[in-house]
């Protein structure tokens, strides 16, 4: 009884997960006349595929893709990099402060993000990177999660591989680079997923801080198609279906790492 009871619970996770997506994708498939129909049909009596082709006629489409790109690439090598950096000095080296730094670097992960948008807006006017691919990028190329999750990784390898390492005369570099980073590889596939979905979702930001069509990401430019004097959600959705495929193509490449660093160093 008990394992129909998980069964349906699940089922109905799995329902409540995908009906969103679902009528993301109805509603991309919709004439303008069956937009608004009520009862609301979830498969669409025609399927107008033009809404595809319609919207990389309404708005720079590719433009919007490739300033999204960059972003992400930039945010996610850099997030890992520095995390990386970050994570293994917190775990294994020994400074003045260091217990205080990860205090400080916890403490950050309380504060919203909408909190401090004003504060860095200011900061990125008075370094002239309004506007910018830049100005999108800077603020955010390490944060506080990421330490701690490499931190969390690094501190689960044991203390021996360490001391092998450096009886054989590995320095602090290549202890890093040769020993610990191929040993932290799940936690830093999960990082990739999490830091790739952040920023090429991300919304909020990239709309404080880009003022120029040319410089829009997807999300940004897509929101203009809703409106005070235009409101076509077809092609917002058809541009929500498009802009899903590049995170379920980074998650089904990376899946087999997801679960294993995810609970990665868990334990201390």
């Amino acid at each position: 009884m008990m394992k129909y009871v998980r069964y349906g619970i699940l089922l109905l996770g799995v329902i409540i997960a995908v009906t969103p997506f679902l009528w993301l994708l109805s509603t991309s498939l919709k004439g303008a006349e069956e937009l608004f129909l009520f009862p609301p049909t979830i498969i669409p009596v025609v399927f107008v595929w033009e809404n595809y082709s319609g919207l990389w006629d309404a708005v720079p489409l590719g433009t919007y893709f490739i300033n999204t790109i960059i972003i992400t690439i930039v945010s996610v090598v850099l997030n890992v990099l520095l995390s990386r950096l970050a994570g293994f000095a917190l775990a294994r080296e020994q400074f003045k402060y260091k217990q205080t730094m990860f205090y400080l670097i916890v403490a950050s992960l309380l504060i919203p993000k909408e909190v401090i948008i004003l504060p860095l807006y200011t900061i990125i006017l008075k370094i002239h990177l309004s506007d910018n691919l830049a100005g999108v990028v800077l603020p955010f190329i390490v944060d506080g999660m990421s330490i701690f999750m490499m931190r969390q990784a690094f501190l689960s390898i044991p203390k021996e591989i360490e001391e092998a390492g450096i009886m054989d005369g590995a320095s602090p570099f290549v202890l890093w680079w040769k020993v610990m980073l191929p040993m932290t590889k799940p936690m830093m596939a999960t990082l990739t997923i999490f830091t790739f979905i952040a920023s090429w979702g991300d919304f909020l930001w990239p709309l404080v801080v880009l003022k120029s069509p040319e410089h829009f990401t997807l999300q940004v430019g897509l929101s203009y198609l809703i409106g005070t004097f235009v409101d076509n959600f077809r092609f917002v959705a058809a541009g929500g279906i498009l802009s899903i495929i590049p995170v379920i193509i980074v998650f089904i490449l990376m899946q087999k790492y997801f679960e294993r660093g995810l609970f990665a160093g868990s334990g201390r």
